[in-house]
């Protein structure tokens, strides 16, 4: 029945739209997901899904951020504009260590290392991490409280935290956040910088995997997909604003123990499961 399959990719979305930007891992939650409510779909249309609905859940951003991400708004002096030329240049920089290593290396990591073991340590692992970073940090002052702060070689270095988030149960948005506040970042700087990195990574990938899909959907196709596409960007317009709100008072370590919570869920499912 068609409408089961629609709704099941709303669930999706809405585990997509969630998880891509707080730093809880989007593929260990995708990795359950699918155990539970798996679409009954082509092998080879999951795949693309699974990743196109990031499409969804990036959009959400640039539509949140338009006015600062947009370089040509009247509405911004000369300066206003070279700054939001730096911070894209600054967003591309950190974005070239995580697309060469993924062009070269993505598909032998993911044989490696995709795989619910991998997945579980991941979460764990980075979870603990979280919690070690924020009990350093807890006394300190952040000496980089904006993105025009940053030097070239700042954004370059966090790029450099994102290669980490090739190997899956890491969490793009996690890792990249953890890099910046081990460097000196506020968690608000941190959290942004981390949702502008991910615009054109998210966006390549999802083109890309598109692309090699082929434009040649059944309407049930279609209809899923697009489905999952937008309700990933509505749940990722109430998630980031969350997030944001949330960290003005908070740190990151409820994040870790959720992470470390959901590492042992996964690892326990999949032992029991065998």
């Amino acid at each position: 029945m068609y409408w089961i399959e629609i709704i099941k990719s709303i669930i999706f979305g809405i585990i997509e739209g969630i998880t891509e930007w707080l730093p809880i891992s989007s593929t260990g939650h995708m990795i359950l997901a699918d155990e539970f409510i798996e679409l009954n779909m082509s092998a080879r249309f999951k795949e693309m899904f699974l990743v196109v609905i990031q499409f969804g859940a990036i959009l959400a951003v640039i539509v949140l951020y338009f006015h600062r991400l947009n370089p040509f708004s009247p509405r911004k002096t000369a300066p206003q504009k070279r700054a939001t030329l730096s911070l894209w240049g600054k967003v591309l920089v950190g974005c070239v260590p995580a697309g060469i290593i993924g062009v070269l290396f993505n598909d032998k990591i993911n044989a490696l290392f995709y795989n619910y073991q991998t997945v579980a340590l991941m979460l764990v692992l980075y979870g603990i991490l979280f919690i070690i970073v924020e009990n350093r940090n807890r006394n300190r002052v952040p000496a980089i409280r904006s993105i025009s702060q940053f030097s070239y070689q700042t954004a370059f270095l966090i790029g450099l935290f994102q290669v980490l988030a090739l190997i899956p149960g890491t969490s793009r948005s996690g890792v990249t956040i953890l890099g910046a506040l081990l460097i000196g970042t506020s968690r608000e700087t941190a959290a942004e910088y981390t949702f502008f990195l991910a615009i054109p990574v998210m966006l390549g990938a999802s083109l890309l995997k598109m692309f090699k899909f082929g434009l040649a959907f059944t309407p049930l196709e279609a209809a899923v997909l697009l489905t999952g596409m937008v309700t990933a960007f509505l749940v990722s317009i109430l998630a980031i604003r969350f997030l944001m709100r949330y960290i003005k008072k908070h740190d990151f370590k409820p994040f870790g123990y959720y992470r470390i919570v959901l590492g042992v869920v996964v690892l326990s499912y999949f032992l029991l499961a065998g």
